[in-house]
């Protein structure tokens, strides 16, 4: 109990804080609403269509390619910071890991996942 108790009271700390500020926040700050602050904003562009539209499959594609390269830097980054601990083992493990992303943004791009037209 008492190792756990500095970060309870990190946690209430950090909630009071919180709470602090939302709340000064909701009573000191301007209220003008209008028509148009309660409009939907997408990028400066009025909007179009309903929230229901249907969307490309390319988008999820490229989201889903952004996070499948993104996800390898979590890999990556240790892997960089204990290069020398790893020796030679260590780097061609990575040196294969690259190559199979390579080539798999290779298939990617050879399919057409990454063109906007």
């Amino acid at each position: 109990m008492t190792t756990w108790f500095p970060v309870l009271v990190t946690f209430v700390f950090a909630a009071v804080v919180v709470g602090v500020m939302v709340s000064i926040n909701s009573i000191l700050g301007p209220k003008r609403p209008s028509a148009i602050k309660s409009e939907a904003f997408e990028c400066g562009n009025p909007s179009s269509g309903g929230a229901w539209g249907r969307f490309s499959v390319r988008f999820y594609l490229t989201a889903l390619l952004f996070l499948i390269f993104d996800v390898d830097l979590v890999f990556l980054y240790p892997w960089a910071v204990e290069i020398r601990k790893l020796g030679m083992f260590g780097f061609v493990e990575a040196v294969v890991f690259i190559a199979i992303l390579a080539v798999g943004l290779i298939y990617a791009w050879e399919r057409g996942a990454l063109d906007w037209d």
